[in-house]
């Protein structure tokens, strides 16, 4: 069977999203373009990594280009999208691995994230040598999700996403870890139960 690649070329929305209460929610990439949509699951730490990096890759663009990359410094208000995921949710599959490059040519932003793949090997030299075998094959791949933005959309992605990430659980001044609406055992306070 020949790999699943679900490609969005200046997509009409590219965002990251949650599903759930805070302390509870599923993190999704969604791509969409017409009437097709696509969906795929991620962890909260993903999301995050995914637009700090792309942050860093667009502000290393600009510095590279002099200011004549057709990147903006920061996300435009025009394209800003703080709508909700599109509905039903279809999950397509459960991000493993990631990639962001620039092309200089064209001037987008690729995003890549690959499904995650269980791979059976008895050392980690074996290991090592079958995701190697598996990122090489275009053809029989894991599925892929690929996306390919501009400058503004890949900036505008990447500010929603962090805002994402940061509207989760406030964290305790303590410690630093999330609390519960109903409160969390601070490790600080010796085992107390800090209220919210």
């Amino acid at each position: 069977m020949s790999r699943q690649v679900f490609l969005y070329d200046h997509p009409e929305r590219f965002v990251a999203g949650t599903v759930g209460l805070p302390g509870r929610r599923s993190f999704f990439l969604q791509a969409s373009a017409g009437s097709r949509v696509t969906s795929v699951a991620l962890e909260k730490t993903q999301v995050a990594a995914l637009a700090e990096r792309m942050d860093e890759l667009l502000d290393e663009v600009v510095r590279r280009s002099g200011g004549s990359a057709s990147v903006p410094a920061v996300a435009p208000s025009e394209i800003t999208d703080t709508a909700p995921l599109d509905t039903p949710i279809e999950e397509e599959f459960r991000v493993g691995t990631m990639a962001l490059a620039w092309d200089g040519e064209e001037q987008l932003m690729i995003v890549e994230a690959q499904a995650l793949v269980e791979l059976d090997a008895d050392s980690e030299e074996d290991l090592a040598e079958a995701e190697e075998r598996l990122l090489q094959d275009e053809e029989n791949g894991p599925p892929m999700l690929r996306v390919r933005l501009t400058g503004a959309q890949a900036r505008a992605f990447a500010k929603r996403a962090l805002d994402v990430v940061n509207a989760g659980r406030p964290p305790c001044p303590l410690c630093s870890l999330p609390l519960d609406p109903e409160g969390h055992v601070c490790p600080r306070q010796n085992g107390y139960r800090r209220g919210a």
